[in-house]
């Protein structure tokens, strides 16, 4: 079937033609936004001139964009009384979720994560929504939930939905709606509305036909997420709506849909029936300079004015520790622990997913490892340097392990998504298996030059024995100030000047935003952390890799020498080839020594 529109958009007011258009300047650059509003933007250009499953219905785009118009403002002096008028951007929003129908007529969008500053309108969209989805979604017996991690919270959405709607009795009287104290109710559907927090006894039984989830980043797990995503798999064109800001959570719920929605955008992910939209400032933006606070505010100069923004910019340049809240309120940036060491913007640029470690075949490098948790996060990081234009830069590689168990029990949503990935390696049982840390890092003495590998002396004496007995060098890093201060500094000085690299890993970046920072009175540094499931372990294993590479990268020590690389004769991996004493090269990954 064609992508092409199926009926004709009201003669009052074409949403249809309004949100194509919106899509058409963003994509051109005549509206300036951000790369994952560009990427949905053309996501539903595309959509339209395709010929598909799906069809784009014009009249039911449009009637959601109408329903919420005949609705008022409820709060500011300025706009109380007076009929919502929807933005171009909101349009869009809404005509491309609820526009496109399968064969039968069900929507195709079942889930639209929406993440974007506060102050753009998000609580009066989703009530409207709900409104229009308890009265005019032509849904017997609809049930309608606006969630959060509170009741008070949860209230958000449905008090400003009630007063909507005791403020038009017309609409009212028209649908059939009663707003009541404690829901909404339309009685000749058998349809309501009610508040649902994650301290409800439970969500079993019910029967969702629309859940809005107001700000995401503040759920600590993905506990209520789940049970609500599961309850609705009973109707037939229901809707999951969460709508929110960025936080500083990376293992939470949130954080994991936002980045589903960057893959999906990307295209890396084909998911139909998932709808995302992120407004933020690109990697490469000034986040000081307010053209860029423009462009992720999509309602600058209506409900986000200049003159609040400005005061509270200047106020973050000139107070660092008021730019992590400036960022995520205003910018819609995630960053890392309310006291974080590293500038998370900065460490984000450093990633460059086009990395290979297999690019450094027979190079020199520091391994660090942290294994002092047999529970929960084994880490191991190898970092190599190379010389460029006279200054150095680093290349960075992770591999961590977890208990399969812990993946189970974890607050973190994150791990079962990277252990699918294979950003997190699985050990059968409750404790991690140190017997696949030392095969790992034999492993890659078959293939790197490995100077040295540095450690964290805690819980780790049998293992690090072991190793050394394959002849690799092996240094205690003791998890002090003494040990990993200058590292730290030489590390940040890297990242600040753009000559860290990483391959995009994600368990690395969230660690890394975990990190706080101690200082001494003698300005040394020390990494710590802010809670017990804000685990800093990737990072400290990088920390301590960089107690090495400070002392060789800055001598020169194991640059001078060029190995020779081929195919191991008894598993054909890649690995150093030793000379033997007929002057042959013997390519065997059990010959190496490092």
């Amino acid at each position: 079937m064609s992508g092409k529109s199926s009926a004709t958009a009201s003669p009052l007011k074409n949403y249809c033609a309004i949100g194509l258009s919106y899509a058409q300047d963003v994509v051109s650059g005549k509206i300036p936004a951000g790369l994952f509003v560009r990427q949905a933007a053309q996501r539903q250009i595309d959509d339209l001139g395709r010929e598909w499953g799906y069809t784009f219905d014009e009249k039911r785009a449009s009637r959601v964009c109408a329903f919420i118009e005949k609705l008022p403002h409820i709060k500011g002096s300025k706009w109380a009384g007076k009929r919502l008028t929807l933005e171009p951007w909101q349009i869009f929003i809404l005509t491309t979720v609820f526009g496109w129908i399968d064969a039968s007529g069900r929507r195709r969008y079942r889930e639209a994560y929406n993440e974007l500053p506060k102050g753009n309108g998000k609580s009066a969209l989703s009530s409207g929504i709900a409104l229009y989805m308890l009265a005019a979604d032509n849904e017997p017996g609809a049930e309608i939930y606006s969630a959060a991690t509170t009741r008070q919270q949860a209230r958000i959405v449905f008090d400003v939905a009630q007063a909507m709607a005791r403020k038009s009795p017309q609409l009212c009287e028209a649908f059939g709606v009663l707003p009541r104290t404690h829901d909404i109710t339309v009685l000749s559907t058998n349809s309501v509305f009610r508040p649902l927090s994650s301290d409800a006894d439970s969500v079993e039984g019910s029967n969702p036909h629309l859940v809005a989830i107001d700000e995401v980043h503040a759920h600590p797990s993905r506990e209520l997420y789940d049970n609500l995503k599961t309850a609705m798999g009973k109707r037939e064109q229901n809707l999951l709506w969460s709508i929110t800001t960025a936080g500083n959570n990376r293992a939470g719920i949130c954080y994991e849909l936002h980045v589903y929605a960057e893959k999906v955008l990307s295209r890396a992910i084909e998911d139909e029936s998932f709808f995302g939209i992120i407004y933020t400032i690109d990697k490469d933006d000034d986040w000081t300079d307010l053209e860029t606070v423009k462009k992720a505010n999509p309602n600058w100069g209506i409900s986000v004015t200049a003159e609040d923004v400005s005061q509270k910019l200047t106020k973050a340049m000139q107070l660092a520790s008021a730019q992590p809240a400036f960022q995520t309120k205003h910018l819609d940036v995630w960053v890392g622990a309310h006291g974080a060491w590293m500038d998370m913007l900065k460490f984000a640029k450093c990633a460059d997913k086009k990395l290979s470690e297999d690019d450094f075949l027979g190079e020199p490098c520091i391994i660090g490892l942290d294994l002092a948790s047999k529970l929960d996060l084994l880490a191991i990081t190898k970092v190599f340097w190379r010389e460029i234009d006279g200054k150095l830069h680093f290349y960075s590689f992770g591999r961590y392990w977890t208990p399969e168990a812990r993946i189970e029990a974890s607050n973190n949503s994150q791990y079962k998504g990277w252990s699918i990935d294979g950003f997190l390696q699985v050990c059968d049982g409750e404790t991690n298996d140190y017997g696949l840390v030392e095969d790992y890092i034999k492993e890659c003495a078959g293939k790197f030059t490995v100077l040295e590998v540095c450690h964290d002396p805690w819980q780790a004496h049998d293992t690090m024995t072991r190793i050394a007995q394959t002849g690799l060098k092996v240094i205690e890093v003791p998890q002090m100030p003494k040990h990993l201060s200058q590292p730290m500094k030489d590390f940040e000085a890297a990242v600040y000047a753009g000559r860290f690299h990483f391959d995009g890993d994600p368990v690395l970046l969230w660690a890394m935003s975990n990190v706080s920072c101690k200082e001494d009175k003698n300005g040394n540094y020390f990494p710590v952390k802010e809670t017990a499931e804000n685990k800093i372990d990737p990072a400290t294993a990088l920390f301590t890799a960089f107690n090495g590479v400070s002392r060789h990268a800055a001598t020169g020590e194991g640059t001078g020498g060029v190995s020779v690389i081929g195919n191991c004769e008894k598993c054909s991996a890649p690995c150093i080839g030793v000379m033997q004493a007929d002057e042959t090269i013997l390519f065997r990954c059990d010959e190496h020594k490092g």
